[in-house]
């Protein structure tokens, strides 16, 4: 329905890309993703090496990419073996240098796909041969740098993909959450998307139900850019990464007072993990992006993906018929 040098490259029907969302994107959601006509991406996330194991396993026989936080996989550089042992259809790295991982990727043939905030990361990915490179604006849940929006990131992209390296291709990622989503990336010259809220929002995500129904109530003026919950979980982000995620009692607190919490971490961690485990998310983080208040109900990724394309035909279609009555 909509063929662009993505859906080509990749032997795909639509030109739709799951995020590899941490431990969310497990072999359910990125096999049924891939079912549906996307590319698929198991989340390998901070370096669950059983996990990814077990999820690169269920997949098996269905073509699904796998994706990586770069400065996580650096301290578990055999994460990336058991991802090329698998052959599959894609590996995505973010939120670090690609430099020492593209090599491994290309020598085995699969393709590279990464992931960018900036144009200068843009350009170090063009560097290191990226195949595609994914410019995600600031309005994506979980983490990024700065606070370009999608809406200029992606043509600044374009342009520069199309003096440097034009074989390249773009991927748009950030607030895409439905057809309209879709339709303004391939008119701002992306070759399809990256979708991570809308797929959160799925009935295969490994996400809890009491979360599902919080995120259909909520909207993208509900969260904000933060650093608490990587404060008190201890994961050690380089600096200038902080994280989108839904606004709750926790980040109502320490949002702002990072030293605080810090301070009082024992307090914080025994009041973080109680609430995972009763699930209250009040405490527990939710990470989403500001696409959540285009979320009004948890549908199965197949159906995601195919009314996703399908709107964006439409829309598409009717900016044609309307420019040629235009005469333009």
């Amino acid at each position: 329905m909509l063929n662009t040098r993505l859906t080509q490259a990749f032997d795909i029907e639509h030109p739709v890309v799951l995020a590899p969302m941490d431990l969310v994107s497990g072999s359910r959601l990125a096999t049924a993703v891939a079912a549906a006509g996307g590319l698929g991406m198991i989340g390998g996330g901070y370096g669950d090496e059983d996990w990814l194991e077990r999820e690169l396993a269920a997949a098996h026989g269905t073509r699904v990419g796998c994706g990586f936080i770069t400065w996580s996989l650096a301290r578990r550089p055999q994460l990336l073996d058991a991802a090329l042992e698998f052959e599959p259809a894609a590996v995505m790295l973010s939120f670090g240098d690609p430099a020492p991982f593209a090599g491994r990727v290309r020598d085995a043939g699969v393709p590279l796909l990464c992931q960018v905030h900036t144009l200068d990361q843009a350009r170090q990915a063009l560097d290191v041969g990226a195949d595609v490179v994914v410019a995600q604006g600031g309005e994506a849940g979980g983490h990024g740098v700065g606070s370009r929006s999608t809406f200029t990131l992606v043509p600044d992209i374009a342009d520069l993909i199309a003096a440097r390296r034009p074989e390249t291709l773009l991927v748009a990622a950030g607030g895409v959450a439905d057809g309209r989503g879709l339709a303004a990336a391939l008119a701002l010259g992306a070759d399809g998307v990256l979708v991570g809220t809308r797929f959160w929002a799925t009935e295969e995500a490994v996400v809890s139900p009491l979360a599902h129904t919080r995120a259909v109530e909520a909207s993208g003026d509900d969260t904000l850019r933060t650093s608490v919950y990587d404060i008190v979980r201890s994961h050690p982000w380089p600096a200038e990464y902080n994280g989108r995620l839904l606004r709750n009692r926790f980040t109502d607190r320490w949002h702002g007072h990072e030293s605080d919490l810090a301070a009082r971490m024992p307090e914080a961690l025994a009041e973080f993990h109680a609430a995972v485990a009763q699930q209250d998310f009040d405490t527990a983080n939710m990470i989403v992006g500001e696409a959540v208040g285009l979320v009004h109900e948890i549908l199965p990724a197949g159906d995601v993906v195919r009314r996703m394309v399908r709107e964006a035909a439409g829309r598409l279609s009717r900016c044609a018929a309307s420019t040629v009555g235009l005469g333009v």
